[in-house]
């Protein structure tokens, strides 16, 4: 296959798609008038105050699930009211049957596909693309989401300061939300217009219900397709002054050395320097009160890629992502203040300015790290610049920077998007691509190249992508992430997703792949490096929520050296083709008890290889929840067999939504070690929190269980506003 046919081939495709007769979905938003009151508001849940009776309410519900169109099966009645210091959100969730809503967590941050919810979104920039996404429970559970792209970038991981309140009656249940406006970005406008968009989950029916963009090829994090919240004046010169100052102590116990004591202090000065603009100073960052990273065996030649969680860097980690794609990343914060052996580095202080000016999104951060051991103090930036084009789309920058004593790596770029919400009525269709250089100062090829082109086609019953990367050999971001180097990526992706009508009725969706494949040539030889292609014969999900797949694969790998995989197990350098076939089978995940299974079996380099696994999980109550996973590898290779042993357990529990905590252990039989994680996090009030963790490691070689460390950390984060 020629490098111009698969370029043609997929072009092909594209052109198919922008060709076909597509049903349009035309409607103009709604508008929802906020009142502005001056009486005090008790934050209660009750709705009862004399404002909720007099505030427009909405009620007109559209399914997006499962009868798309249709009414509401319930009523909701949605309100918004405000005064000089917050945005309030009130909801009537009616019920014919309140003994079987769906409530089963009470933590922040919870798992709100299980229970029954209620979502907001509001897009006070008014761009149609950035925005934020609160989400309660009737037990007055919290989760939020930054979104950016119109809903194509999500940060699950951020925290506002805000809060909820629930109560349930025979009526129903009802929510009373409390935004502080300095929780929110906006512009400086006299008479404020911003998005605003409404969804009721109601679990039991597996019902889904939007008060605008209720199409199926959309979703309530699509802001373009969000209503209008109007009525909000005399926020133009919102300010703060936001101080977070922490003190943590502890105690850590090390085998064969005596127990050592520890302390620090330190934390964050938070200023606006307009409302929509937020420079962040950090001194002595601390990060103790983060969980374990999973631990992974990895199988491959490549590199494994661990997720960022370390708030700070978390907190608008939207405003730094760039258009290379998930394998190439020219800023991956985890390579601040962690050494490579995953060790903590110090964080000495930094600055971060984040926020959004005009049609301008604007990401900045410096970090300046300790020296540690060999590795010497190090000053880390990154700049980030994205400028609005045309309705949805954006133009944009990054230039990220390493700088050591006498020493200098860089990397710089620019991508563009195109996307467009709106495309032959309803339908969602995005194109753009990316380059970046990097120039390292001390290597004999101080420049590299990287580059990606995509097109994307995500809808409902069509769902197409192509994607060309390309990561050249000098191409060397070390603030960022590399899975390979040297290589050319061809990938295209046809799946069609039919919802049977009138026959068939068990089922809810089939999910058919056509075709989905990744072809990896070495940028260098042009030789294949890598192959993986997967074709779906059948996939379904019943209207009660099960899911269940069946995939053939077909596979390569060409070694250019001999592979040691394992121990000391070779695979010889060659050129191996394989096949695997593929089962996976959920079932709904709004039930106390839900499972997953997983199984591949097939070829393996030269060999064979099985893989079986799945997840338990157990909601006991609202105050506990318990899960399990374990996964087993059989491999047979002619230069030997071995087997992969991968078990982790979880159990989370919640004494309210603002007392909760977790246990959380893993083992596997590679680095023969158990990892425990125990966390406490108390929030006496929004924005404050008390952590109290413990880490342990216990060594497992040899059938003994011998403790090698362990670590108790006290930490108090207080939140001031001036």
């Amino acid at each position: 296959m020629t490098d111009n046919y698969k370029i043609f081939t997929l072009l092909g495709f594209c052109f198919l798609l922008f060709t076909l007769p597509l049903h349009a979905q035309h409607s103009q938003p709604d508008t929802l008038h906020a009142l502005p009151v001056s009486q005090p508001i008790k934050l209660d849940g009750k709705l009862n105050e004399t404002v909720w009776q007099q505030a427009q309410k909405i009620s007109n519900f559209t399914q997006r699930e499962l009868h798309e169109g249709q009414p509401a099966t319930e009523r909701t009645e949605v309100a918004v009211v405000y005064d000089s210091k917050n945005l309030y959100v009130g909801v009537w969730c009616y019920d014919d049957h309140p003994e079987k809503i769906v409530a089963s967590q009470m933590k922040r941050d919870f798992d709100y596909s299980t229970d029954d919810n209620f979502q907001i979104v509001i897009d006070t920039y008014g761009d149609h693309r950035n925005g934020y996404l609160f989400i309660t429970n009737p037990n007055a559970a919290r989760t939020d989401i930054l979104i950016s792209r119109n809903g194509e970038s999500t940060n699950p991981s951020w925290n506002g300061v805000w809060n909820v309140k629930t109560t349930r009656t025979a009526q129903g249940w009802f929510a009373e939300f409390e935004i502080p406006f300095s929780t929110l970005r906006f512009t400086k406008k006299k008479n404020q217009i911003w998005g605003i968009n409404f969804e009721r989950n109601i679990r039991r029916k597996r019902e889904q219900d939007d008060w605008q963009g209720w199409s199926r090829n959309a979703s309530i994090r699509q802001l373009s397709k969000a209503g209008y919240l109007v009525g909000i004046s005399g926020k133009s010169k919102t300010s703060l002054i936001e101080l977070k100052p922490y003190g943590i102590t502890g105690l850590e116990i090390n085998k064969g050395e005596d127990p050592k004591f520890n302390w620090n202090v330190g934390g964050d000065v938070n200023y606006l320097v307009t409302p929509t603009l937020k420079l962040n100073l950090t001194i002595n960052t601390d990060f103790a009160q983060v969980e374990s990273d999973r631990m992974q065996v990895n199988l491959s030649r490549f590199s494994l890629y661990y997720p960022e969680k370390r708030e700070f860097f978390l907190e608008g980690k939207n405003y730094f992502n760039f258009g290379l794609g998930y394998s190439t990343q020219p800023f991956y914060s985890r390579r601040i203040g962690l050494a490579p052996d995953n060790s903590t580095v110090p964080i000495i202080a930094g600055v971060r300015m984040m926020g959004k000016t005009g049609k301008t999104s604007i990401g900045a951060m410096s970090i300046e790290t300790a020296e540690k051991d060999t590795l010497p103090a190090t000053n880390y930036s990154v700049v980030r610049i994205k400028q609005d084009v045309f309705k949805e789309s954006s133009v944009g920058m990054i230039a990220v920077s390493k700088l050591e004593p006498g020493r200098q790596n860089l990397t710089y770029g620019v991508d563009f998007t195109y996307f467009n919400s709106h495309f032959k009525g309803d339908k969602n269709i995005s194109f753009g691509g990316a380059i970046a250089q990097s120039y390292t100062s001390d290597k004999a090829q101080k420049t590299g190249l990287a580059s990606r082109l995509f097109f994307d086609y995500p809808n409902d019953f069509v769902d197409f992508s192509a994607v060309w990367d390309r990561s050249g050999a000098g191409f060397n971001p070390e603030v960022g992430y590399q899975r390979r180097k040297a290589y050319q990526m061809y990938n295209a992706d046809l799946r069609i997703k039919p919802r049977p009508k009138k026959h068939l009725r068990f089922f809810q969706q089939f999910y058919f792949k056509l075709f989905d494949f990744n072809w990896y040539v070495d940028d260098i030889t042009h030789q294949l490096q890598s192959f993986w292609s997967e074709f779906r014969p059948l996939g379904f999900t019943t209207r009660s929520g099960e899911y269940f797949e069946f995939n053939i694969q077909r596979k390569a790998e060409n070694l250019t050296e001999d592979f040691n995989i394992y121990d000391d197990i070779i695979i010889p350098k060659g050129e191996y083709w394989y096949t695997d076939w593929e089962l996976q089978f959920a079932t709904y995940r709004g039930r106390k008890v839900y499972a997953e299974f997983f199984s591949n079996w097939g070829g393996f380099y030269d060999g064979n290889r099985t893989i079986l696994s799945g997840r338990l999980n157990w909601q006991i109550s609202k105050y506990i929840r318990i899960s399990g996973d374990y996964s087993h590898q059989n491999i047979f290779l002619p230069g030997g067999d071995f087997v992969v042993h991968e078990v982790s357990g979880r159990a989370d529990f919640a004494v309210n939504p603002d007392l909760f905590g977790s246990l959380f252990a893993q083992w596997n039989n590679e680095e023969e070690e158990i990892l425990m994680n125990f966390r406490i996090n108390w929030i006496p009030k929004p924005g404050t929190n008390f952590y109290f963790v413990v880490n342990q490691g216990y060594d497992t070689q040899n059938h003994q269980f011998d403790a090698k460390y362990t670590t108790v950390q006290v930490k108090l984060i207080w939140r001031f506003v001036m």
